[in-house]
């Protein structure tokens, strides 16, 4: 009997933990859906100014229509001449592309919520080499044009100059060919003029070597990003926001305080043949089911990222709620058991919303101050309130203190889990290891039948 006591003793304290599962899981969503009204705050900054930015090119456009006879069935069988028309395009990226300018960061404020926002100011210098234009019998050049690919155009502050061979173009909205799959602006260029050789023959064509130049200020939010169009590529991308992530699929030649610099040559680079499968057999590639779905080119990238992600803290932090938990009810049980106290169910459960509450405390606070300060806070009040209430439960001052001082190591130890994150499953085995020697060493001269009588 008094084995059975004992047993149903921890059953009912393991219920509680149970119990206890359903505010914890209910503080996780909310934390979740927090997040999502972060993310909708970055989608209105999106939608009323622009998005993450990605600039590709600038590129040379030539498109072609061709004309040509072919011989088929007719629709009473007769073999007849037939005249079918094509068209598509030739493109050509830049033998050499320099992009930097610095991005000049700022915040955009929805609610609670503070959205990164930047500017680059933007200066692109690209050369090309000239560009054969093969003499296909039945085809026609049409006006070639120098494309801008702009990751959001919505984005463009003021008018960008753009210049080729000292020359000004004027730019104009969309991509042509490339707009099914790419978002910007274009330029149209002069069409070399045709050459007869000596025989009367038309000579083959070829657009010019060319120097483009490019300046404009171009806002976003969050990222920005460059494609490496070129077969030599400079790309150097500086901002004066202290948290900066410099990403993409290329490792920076060189960083230094708020900037970096790629040097990318196009045998390092998959963007030409990204580019080029687009345009395969000189027509847009599309994607099944998608016909208007954007460009996935290798790019380097400067991302504003977060100086504390508080969110993805605080959940990290209620994953440990069960862990907080299942430690204190043990140490009542160990109270009950060692000291003799009789602790009813339903302060056990009192005790464990308190260390729920918590949570919820942290999460609210951190919204509005540092995060460090709101566990300060959240963790000082639940810590109080648990004294003052286990001062009453346990019928000792100094018990209620011991236990105030468990849960002060335990929050200590837990913030340090949050702010070492690569050290953290280490120090949570630590942790865990070293509790569970504590409790072993404080247990291991217990007669567990004799205190199960004191259950009866």
């Amino acid at each position: 009997m008094k084995s059975l006591k004992l047993l149903l003793r921890f059953l009912t304290v393991g219920g509680l933990v149970l119990l206890l599962l359903i505010p914890l899981s209910m503080i996780r969503g909310l934390v979740h859906d927090r997040e999502r009204y972060r993310e909708q705050a970055v989608e209105r900054v999106s939608q009323s100014m622009a998005g993450p930015q990605q600039l590709v090119g600038p590129l040379r456009v030539v498109p072609w229509k061709s004309t040509r006879r072919v011989n088929g069935a007719g629709p009473d069988g007769r073999i007849e001449v037939r005249e079918e028309t094509g068209e598509g395009f030739l493109l050509q990226a830049p033998a050499t592309l320099q992009a930097g300018g610095p991005v000049e960061p700022g915040v955009r404020r929805i609610g609670l919520h503070e959205v990164r926002v930047f500017q680059w100011k933007a200066q692109v210098a690209a050369d090309f080499a000239p560009l054969p234009l093969p003499a296909v019998p039945g085809r026609e050049y049409g006006e070639p044009y120098l494309v801008l690919g702009l990751g959001d155009v919505r984005g463009l502050v003021g008018t960008p100059v753009l210049q080729a061979d000292a020359s000004a173009l004027q730019l104009q909205p969309g991509t042509g060919a490339l707009s099914p799959r790419l978002g910007g602006m274009h330029a149209r260029l002069p069409l070399p003029p045709r050459r007869l050789a000596a025989d009367g023959v038309e000579a083959p064509r070829a657009l010019p070597a060319s120097k483009v130049r490019l300046q404009m200020a171009l806002a976003g939010t969050r990222s920005l990003g460059v494609v490496p169009v070129a077969d030599s590529n400079h790309i150097e991308l500086a901002s004066g926001w202290p948290h900066l992530l410099f990403g993409g699929r290329f490792p920076a030649s060189a960083r230094g305080e708020g900037s970096a610099t790629w040097n990318i040559s196009s045998l390092a680079s998959g963007a030409q043949a990204q580019l080029q499968a687009t345009a395969l057999d000189g027509r847009v590639a599309r994607v099944a089911g998608d016909d208007s779905g954007p460009l996935d080119l290798d790019s380097v990238e400067l991302s504003l990222v977060e100086p504390v992600d508080v969110y993805t803290k605080v959940d990290r932090a209620t994953k440990y709620g069960l862990l907080f938990v299942v430690l204190t009810f043990v140490g009542f049980a160990l109270f009950e058991l060692v000291k003799q106290l009789r602790i009813h169910p339903l302060q056990y459960l009192l005790v464990g919303l308190a260390l729920a509450i918590f949570f919820l405390l942290l999460l609210s606070l951190s919204e509005h101050i540092a995060f460090w300060q709101a566990y300060l806070v959240a963790a000082a009040a639940c810590i109080g309130l648990q004294f003052v209430y286990l001062s009453g439960v346990l019928r000792s001052w100094w018990h209620a203190g011991l236990f105030a001082a468990m849960l002060t190591a335990l929050y200590g130890a837990l913030y340090s889990l949050l702010v070492s994150e690569d050290n953290a499953l280490l120090m949570g085995s630590l942790l865990l290891f070293g509790i569970l020697a504590a409790i072993m060493g404080i247990t291991r001269k217990v007669d567990w039948y004799e205190r199960a009588g004191a259950l009866g």
